[in-house]
C-alpha cells in the first residue's frame, strides 16, 4: 500500500499493546522511516547506567542528552540504534536498561532535548513514530493517530513471549513491571501517556496483527485521500 502524499503517523500505546511490532510494519509497507522515541530513551539510558549518572537526576541527565547523539538506522527486521556512534540494538532491550529508560524518561528536562530531536527527524513527514506522547507532545499535528491498548495480562503474556520464558512466574513478573511502567508513563507531569483526543483508539487484545494492520492501512488511506476517518 502506497500513500499517495508523505503522512507522519503517530502510534502510541502503553507496553505490550503491540506499537512497535505494527509500527515498523506499517512503515515498511508505505516505504517511511520508523522512529522509535522508546529506543531514544533507551539509549541515553545505558549511556546513564555507563557513565554513573543518576536516573533521578533531571539535570545532569539533561546534560547527558545535549552531549549523545543517537542514531536509528531503519533495517528490514527494525531499527539499528547507534549510541555515539556504537551499535546498542540488543543491548538497550535488556531488562536493565529498561528499567533504567522509564525513569529517565519521565524528566522533562531531557523529554525536552529528545523531544527537538524526534521533530528534527519527522518534519518533512513520511514518517511512521511510536511512542508512548507521540499525538499528545512530540507531533500533536500528526496526520494520523492511533493509539493502541490491551488488556494488561495480555500484554504481560506477550513480553513473556518476546522474552522466550514461559513460566507462571515470568508471567506475574513482567504484569508486576507493567503495572509500575504504566502508573509511571500516565502520571508523571511531563507528556503523560494518554491518548489524544484525535486519536483512533485501538483494542489490541483480541486482533491479530493483521487485523489492526487491515483497519490501520483503511485508516492511512483514507487520510491520504483527503477523507475523514469512517469507522467500519
Amino acid at each position: 500500500m502506497k500513500a499517495t502524499r508523505q503522512l507522519v503517523i503517530a502510534i502510541d500505546g502503553p507496553a505490550g499493546s503491540g506499537k512497535s511490532t505494527i509500527a515498523a510494519r506499517l512503515a515498511r509497507r508505505l516505504g517511511y522511516v520508523n522512529l522509535e522515541s522508546g529506543a531514544m530513551y533507551r539509549a541515553l539510558a545505558l549511556k546513564a547506567l555507563e557513565q554513573h549518572v543518576g536516573l533521578d537526576e533531571a539535570e545532569p541527565l539533561r546534560e547527558l542528552a545535549e552531549q549523545t547523539r543517537i542514531e536509528l538506522e531503519p533495517l528490514a527486521e527494525g531499527n539499528r540504534v547507534v549510541l555515539d556512534g556504537r551499535e546498542v540494538s540488543a543491548r538497550i532491550r535488556q531488562a536493565d536498561v529498561t528499567a533504567a529508560a522509564s525513569r529517565v524518561s519521565v524528566h522533562a528536562p531531557v523529554r525536552k532535548v529528545l523531544v527537538a530531536r524526534q521533530r528534527e527527524l519527522g518534519a518533512n513527514g513520511g514518517v511512521v513514530m511510536e511512542g508512548r506522547d507521540i499525538g499528545t507532545s512530540v507531533f500533536p499535528n500528526a496526520d494520523v493517530k492511533i493509539f493502541l491498548d490491551a488488556n494488561p495480562f495480555i500484554r504481560a503474556e506477550r513480553r513473556v513471549l518476546q522474552s522466550g520464558v514461559r513460566s507462571t512466574e515470568e508471567t506475574k513478573r513482567i504484569l508486576e513491571e507493567l503495572a509500575d511502567r504504566d502508573e509511571r508513563d500516565r502520571s508523571r507531569p511531563a507528556s503523560p501517556l494518554i491518548a489524544a483526543s484525535d486519536a483512533v483508539t485501538i483494542d489490541t487484545t483480541h486482533k491479530s496483527i493483521d487485523d489492526v494492520m487491515e483497519e490501520i492501512e483503511r485508516i492511512v488511506q483514507q487520510k491520504s485521500r483527503g477523507e475523514g476517518f469512517r469507522e467500519k
